[in-house]
């Protein structure tokens, strides 16, 4: 018997590896044995790998994002007159964009929303119909826990609308109704008398002023003058509430012209402008396109070369979803397609989260977990 270990299956099974340079960092979990804060364990996610490795990085980055100060950069060539004082530029910060689904705000996440609302970490929000809708009826009436193999024969004889493992009893639209039509009314009055232009901002914001309940997402974006853009406002009971309203009362006109340019104007005048997008679909899109509009969108369309201060694209990104992009849908596209579109810079700090269930979570004091 041949003794001698063959030379090709050595060279294949100990071939030597090139060493690591001193940055390259080790796997290495939590260790329990320890007294650990919540930060601590959600700061060692970037050494255990995978997803907690993603999330340990989408973490840092709304981190940078809440941190950032126009002060930490030099000041421009073209720099406007207004954003050359010292203390102009330290109270100059990176708007926050967030969007989310409409099952964040039926589910528990609301209230974690609501405190990012309540203490003005974001400057922007989109979402989707049920994504406004769902704050007003909880405001209303509550959301159970249920399962997600009930039957949905059986559920609808009981009237009782499944949301995944949650269940929404009919009687709360018709609550919601109760309370939303009067106030269609109203606005539809305004309308006529004083010229009101109802965008869906401004139609989501009175409904904020009239539902005048702290539990309210909504209530305190009407608060706290913080813009909630919903380009798909009738896909939902919002819209069958419009549409029997319509027979009632015709008239009311809801536009969207208005929103698509109070979003991209304030996106184009960011300074810094940083994306957290918690699903996809209409809200995960309608921010990226915003972000579009300062660079790829001036050079195409109107051959104004970029200065140095504009952006092209968005500086920060954090996409959290189940979506895989293996369809060509935005809902699973990296950040690095939103790249190829001039949505996001092209060395932004960016990342995507493969997660159904994490949300970054502001701290009192103000750090992320």
């Amino acid at each position: 018997m041949d003794s001698e270990i063959p030379a090709e299956a050595a060279a294949a099974v100990l071939k030597r590896s090139e060493p690591l340079p001193d940055t390259a960092i080790s796997i290495k979990g939590p260790d329990f044995d320890k007294s650990l804060s919540l930060q601590d364990l959600l700061s060692s996610y970037e050494r255990i790998g995978f997803q907690a490795t993603s999330l340990g990085k989408a973490i840092d980055i709304v981190n940078c994002m809440r941190k950032w100060r126009l002060s930490d950069e030099p000041i421009l060539p073209d720099e406007s007159d207004d954003y050359t004082d010292p203390q102009v530029r330290a109270q100059t910060r990176c708007n926050i964009f967030l969007g989310y689904t409409s099952n964040l705000i039926s589910s528990g996440l609301r209230e974690i929303i609501l405190y990012l609302v309540k203490h003005k970490h974001v400057s922007a929000i989109v979402t989707t119909a049920g994504g406004v809708e769902e704050d007003f009826i909880k405001c209303l009436d509550k959301t159970y826990l249920a399962d997600f193999n009930m039957d949905g024969a059986d559920l609808r004889k009981k009237g009782l609308n499944r949301v995944g493992n949650l269940v929404v009893p009919n009687d709360n639209y018709c609550k919601f109704e109760d309370w939303f039509i009067p106030v269609l009314d109203s606005m539809l009055e305004e309308q006529k008398t004083s010229g009101q232009v109802w965008t869906p901002s401004a139609f989501i914001r009175r409904l904020g002023k009239e539902i005048n309940n702290e539990e309210s997402v909504y209530y305190w974006a009407y608060k706290n003058d913080i813009p909630v853009f919903c380009p798909a406002l009738t896909d939902g009971s919002i819209g069958d509430m419009i549409y029997f309203h319509s027979f009632r009362s015709p008239g009311l006109i809801v536009d969207i012209v208005g929103d698509i340019r109070a979003l991209n104007e304030l996106s184009r005048k960011s300074k810094k402008a940083g994306m957290i997008i918690l699903g996809g679909g209409v809200c995960k899109h309608q921010i990226a396109n915003a972000m579009l509009i300062v660079g790829q969108f001036c050079l195409r369309l109107v051959d104004t070369p970029l200065t140095p201060s504009q952006r092209n694209g968005a500086d920060y990104a954090v996409f959290i979803n189940t979506g895989q992009e293996f369809d060509g849908s935005d809902s699973g596209a990296r950040p690095d397609e939103a790249v190829s579109w001039g949505k996001i810079r092209a060395n932004a700090e960016s990342v995507k989260v493969l997660s159904p269930s994490h949300h970054p979570h502001f701290d009192a004091d103000g750090s992320i977990s």
